[in-house]
């Protein structure tokens, strides 16, 4: 049951057009926001008016080029008070989250002497593992923090390998195969006590959960605009100073300071302009004087009411027999609004198949968080089918959702 302080969000529904789609004679049903949330009609139209108007490069000397640099740079702002950064030359854009990352993890090795670690988790997506595995051909070091079989990090195992070699620390803030949340205070903690730097993988943790990379004491951020609502737009905090000090590979024509010296080549500037809309269009369900206030406590509203949602979907699933769910429960503890799961004898690519002849899209497979799926013993079945809750979704649409896994695993849905 929605409590009353929440029943407003889902009148918001109307903000986005792909909602109102039909398939097989039912609405469709998006439970695919992990891989990618739906877009309102703001960023569409910020997109579209941005090449109506003021389509051009950068750095010129006229009315169009002049507007494509505002709009860039007060996307810049926009973005740092999503995260609760100091200032936008602390944001810096790419493609994506992995393009950025790769960037970035060779321009650190290049710091680093052979022997001199890194420390990595089992339970990351493989933007986060992969450009700092690569380090080893180097000499660096890479060790892993292991992964329990509830989906959570083992903490006395990150303690452990933490030591006065490692340099930094890559991990995920939550995970998006298993909606794990991760104690990135305590990590925080730890790499402080032996001066190694942490970088964060922020993607599936921003479109729930409001950030504040100051107070965390975060060194480096990474998250994706097409995951909050916005564009297809890779974003990288640094903290302050920090980048410059990176030797990343760039042209000699980049700038080369912060925060331009990791962005090679021409951006997308309309995508950008969606980014800046999707921000101003998530501080609409807050309230304050101000754009972070604003942000923090409409985050928080998103957060909680996804956090009602994604419960039922847990608890209801776990009542159907034959299937499995996999990651951690839902408890008072912050856990992302992503549920996982298996069916008994049933590979995840038929569970979609047949949730797709009712109108709920849904996710097969290892999502590039490989790693944990292999762990767990599940890829070599196929990984999990899992569905995630954004802010469009509705107690309705989770009703369908088991509705339609209780008929599969009960044999009442099946292909034809």
């Amino acid at each position: 049951m929605i409590d009353t302080r929440y029943r407003d969000i889902p009148q918001r529904r109307e903000d986005f057009p792909a909602l109102a789609r039909v398939h097989n004679g039912y609405p469709l049903a998006f439970f695919d926001g992990p891989g990618g949330t739906q877009v309102p009609q703001a960023v569409i139209d910020a997109v579209t008016s941005y090449y109506h108007t003021c389509n051009s490069n950068t750095h010129g000397f006229f009315v169009t080029t002049n507007e494509t640099d505002k709009i860039i740079e007060d996307t810049r702002e926009r973005v740092a008070e999503f995260l609760g950064a100091d200032s936008g030359r602390l944001i810096s854009f790419g493609h994506n989250m992995t393009s950025l990352n790769f960037a970035l993890s060779r321009g650190i090795g290049k710091m680093l002497m052979p022997g001199e670690e890194v420390l990595i988790t089992q339970l990351d997506h493989e933007a986060n593992r992969g450009p700092w595995l690569s380090l080893r051909e180097e000499g660096v070091v890479v060790r892993e923090v292991s992964l329990l079989p509830d989906g959570t990090l083992d903490y006395d195992d990150l303690a452990a390998k933490i030591n006065e070699n490692t340099r930094l620390v890559a991990m995920g803030f939550s995970s998006n195969a298993l909606g794990t949340v991760n104690d990135v205070a305590l990590a925080r903690e730890l790499t402080h006590k032996v001066g190694a730097l942490l970088l964060v993988d922020a993607v599936h943790y921003v479109p729930h959960f409001p950030v504040d990379v100051k107070a965390l004491g975060m060194d480096f951020l990474l998250c994706s605009a097409y995951k909050f609502y916005g564009t297809h737009i890779g974003i990288l905090y640094s903290r302050e100073g920090l980048l410059d000090r990176v030797p990343v590979q760039n042209l000699r024509t980049q700038e080369q300071q912060a925060p331009y010296r990791i962005e090679t080549g021409t951006l997308n500037h309309a995508a950008i302009a969606g980014v800046k809309s999707a921000v101003e269009y998530l501080s609409t369900f807050g309230a304050g004087n101000d754009l972070r206030s604003r942000i923090v406590t409409g985050m928080e509203r998103i957060g909680e009411y996804e956090h009602i949602l994604g419960k039922e979907i847990y608890l209801g699933l776990r009542e159907i027999k034959g299937v499995e769910v996999v990651g951690p429960a839902f408890t008072s503890e912050r856990r992302a609004p992503t549920v996982s799961f298996t069916m008994e004898g049933m590979n995840p690519i038929e569970v979609c198949r047949l949730l797709d002849r009712r109108g709920i899209c849904a996710w097969d497979g290892h999502f590039y968080a490989v790693r944990p799926i292999e762990v767990l013993g599940l890829l070599e079945k196929g990984g999990v089918t899992r569905v995630g809750v954004s802010l469009y979704n509705t107690s309705e649409e989770v009703k369908r959702l088991l509705e339609a896994v209780s008929d599969i695993a009960g044999g009442r849905l099946r292909g034809d």
